[in-house]
C-alpha cells in the first residue's frame, strides 16, 4: 500500500476536526497579529476602498466616481502615515514626525488641513467596484459605532473583519481537499495549514481582494459537487449559483476564473445531454443560472447606466490615463522576451504568496524570500503537472479532473493580467508603468487560491513520493510552515515598532 493511503488512519474524524479548527484559529489569529502591526494606508488603495466602506455604512452606493467623502477624510488624513510612500532620507534627520495624536493640535492643524483639502479633491477612481465586501464591511463599521468604537480603534476593526474571511476559507479549504482526496490526510491538512499561515499582507488591509478566495474557492467547491453527481440536484446547483453571483459582486478581476467555472457548468450539461439525463438535472441548472444570472444582470445593468460599461472599468481606466495600444505594438512588450516573462512570472508569485505592501517607498519583502517562492511554486506545481499528464496511479479519474480544473482557473487569471499587460499604454501611472508595464499584482488573482494549494500540495506529495518514511511529508510540512511564518516575522518585524499601528495607540 502507497505511504499516502497509511497515513489517513493515524486520526480520527474528531481529532481531524479539532485540528481544522485550530488551523482556522490559529489563520484568524495571525492575520489579526499582523493587521494590527500594519498602519494605515497601504499601497493597495486602501483610502480609495476605506472610503467605500463609509460610503456603503449610509446606504450610499457611487453613482459617479466622486472624491472621497466627508466622513472619511479626517481618518485618512489623521491615521495615515508618511513612512509607506517616503524613504528615511525624506524626513529631517531621518526622524519621522510623532503620530498627530500624540501631538498638540496647534502643532499639526496646518499638516491636517492641508491633508484634508488633497482628499477632498482627489476622486474615488474604486467607486465602480462590485459591491458585496462594501455591504460587509458597511454595516460591519456601522456596528462598530453602535458598540461606541471611535477614532483608530473604530478603523482598525474593520481590518480585524478580515480575520472571519480567513477562518472561513482555511475552513473551505479543508472541504475542498477532502472533497477530492478523502483518502489522503496529507493533502487534506496541508491545505489548511498553508492558508492559516500565508503571509499575504494584502489581506492585512482594508480591500476587495479578501473576499475573493472565499467567494471562488466556495465555487470551486460547487462545481466540484455538480460534477461528481452522477444527477446534479437543485440545491447544489443554486449554491454554485450563489457563489458564482458572489464572486462577479466582489471584485472584476475574478471573471477568468468565473469563465472557467463556466465553462465546466457546461460541459457538465453536455455530459448529461450526452448521457440523456439532462431532463432529470434540469432544476439544478435551472437554479444555477437563476441564482447566478439575476444578482449579476442587476449590477452589470446599474453599472452600465451610472459608469458607462458593464464593469465600471472605463471610467477607472480613464482616471489612471491608460490608454490601449494599436494590435500592431501589443508585439513589442518585453513580456515575450525570456527576462520580460520572468520579471512577470516571478513578480506575480512573490506578490500571489506575500502581498504588495511597501516601507519606506521600497516593497515589505525580502528578495531571496521572493525568489525561494517563486522556485518552490514552480517545481511543485510542475511535478503536480508532470504526474498529471502521465496519467499516474497517485491520482483517480476524478481527482485529476478537479486538479486540472483548479490548474485552469490560476492559468486563466495568469494570463488575464498578462493580457492587460499588453494591451495598454500606462503612461505616467505609478503602477503598473512604461518602465515596468506588467500587472504583478498577486491578490487580483486571490480567487485560484485555494485551487493553486492543493496543486502546490500535491505537486510536494509527488517529489516526496520516493521517500518511503512516514515522516517525510509531515516534516516538509513543518519545514514549509516555519518557513512562511519566520520569514514573514524577519520581513515585517520593523513595521511592528511604527507609531501609526494599532499597538501604540
Amino acid at each position: 500500500m502507497a505511504q499516502a493511503e497509511i497515513l489517513p488512519a493515524v486520526l480520527s474524524a474528531s481529532k481531524e476536526r479539532g485540528i481544522i479548527c485550530l488551523l482556522c484559529l490559529v489563520g484568524a489569529v495571525h492575520a489579526c497579529i499582523f493587521s494590527a502591526a500594519l498602519p494605515f494606508f497601504s499601497i493597495v488603495d486602501e483610502p480609495a476602498h476605506f472610503d467605500l466602506v463609509v460610503r456603503y455604512s449610509h446606504g450610499d452606493i457611487p453613482r459617479l466616481i466622486d472624491p472621497v467623502c466627508n466622513e472619511a477624510i479626517p481618518y485618512i488624513a489623521i491615521y495615515g502615515t508618511p513612512e509607506i510612500f517616503w524613504p528615511l532620507s525624506a524626513f529631517p534627520n531621518g526622524q519621522i514626525r510623532p503620530p498627530p495624536w500624540d501631538q498638540p493640535v496647534d502643532l499639526v492643524k496646518t499638516n491636517l488641513l492641508t491633508s484634508e483639502v488633497h482628499w477632498s479633491e482627489s476622486k474615488n477612481h474604486e467607486a465602480a467596484q462590485p459591491p458585496l465586501y462594501y455591504l460587509l464591511t458597511g454595516a460591519w463599521w456601522r456596528a462598530g459605532q453602535a458598540c461606541g468604537l471611535h477614532d483608530g480603534f473604530l478603523l482598525y476593526t474593520v481590518r480585524f473583519l478580515n480575520t472571519i474571511f480567513i477562518a472561513a476559507f482555511v475552513w473551505l479549504g479543508y472541504a475542498a481537499a477532502r472533497l477530492i482526496f478523502p483518502d489522503r490526510m496529507f493533502m487534506r491538512l496541508g491545505v489548511p495549514a498553508l492558508l492559516a499561515l500565508l503571509p499575504q499582507s494584502d489581506f492585512y488591509s482594508i480591500q476587495n481582494d479578501v473576499l475573493s478566495p472565499l467567494c471562488f474557492g466556495l465555487v470551486f467547491y460547487c462545481v466540484l459537487c455538480l460534477w461528481q453527481a452522477d444527477v446534479p440536484r437543485a440545491g447544489i446547483g443554486a449554491a454554485a449559483g450563489i457563489a458564482f453571483g458572489a464572486t462577479w459582486l466582489t471584485k472584476m478581476s475574478n471573471l477568468p476564473l468565473l469563465a472557467l467555472a463556466l465553462a465546466a457548468v457546461l460541459f457538465k450539461t453536455w455530459r448529461l445531454r450526452q448521457a440523456d439525463k439532462l431532463r432529470a438535472a434540469s432544476r439544478a441548472f435551472l437554479a444555477f443560472f437563476l441564482c447566478a444570472g439575476l444578482p449579476i444582470a442587476g449590477w452589470a445593468a446599474r453599472t452600465r447606466y451610472f459608469f458607462g460599461d458593464f464593469t465600471g472599468s472605463a471610467a477607472k481606466i480613464q482616471i489612471l490615463g491608460w490608454t490601449l495600444k494599436p494590435f500592431s505594438q501589443w508585439w513589442h512588450h518585453p513580456i515575450f522576451t525570456p527576462h520580460g516573462l520572468w520579471k512577470f512570472a516571478s513578480g506575480l508569485l512573490a506578490t500571489f504568496w506575500q502581498g504588495e505592501f511597501m516601507w519606506h517607498h521600497q516593497p515589505l519583502a525580502l528578495p531571496m524570500v521572493n525568489t525561494l517562492y517563486t522556485i518552490l511554486s514552480a517545481c511543485f506545481v510542475g511535478a503536480a503537472l508532470v504526474s498529471l499528464l502521465r496519467r499516474s496511479n497517485a491520482v483517480t479519474k476524478p481527482q485529476r479532473q478537479a486538479l486540472w480544473f483548479g490548474f485552469g482557473t490560476f492559468a486563466a487569471g495568469v494570463a488575464f493580467l498578462g493580457f492587460l499587460s499588453i494591451i495598454y499604454d500606462f503612461h505616467n501611472c505609478f503602477y503598473p508603468s512604461r518602465e515596468h508595464p506588467y500587472f504583478t499584482s498577486g491578490r487580483l488573482i486571490g480567487g485560484a487560491l485555494i485551487p493553486f494549494l492543493l496543486l502546490f500540495i500535491f505537486g510536494m506529495d509527488r517529489v516526496l513520493a520516493p521517500v518511503k518514511r512516514a515522516w517525510a511529508r509531515p516534516l516538509a510540512l513543518i519545514a514549509m510552515l516555519l518557513f512562511m511564518l519566520i520569514s514573514e516575522i524577519v520581513t515585517d518585524w520593523p513595521v511592528f515598532s511604527c507609531e501609526y499601528n494599532w499597538y501604540h495607540m
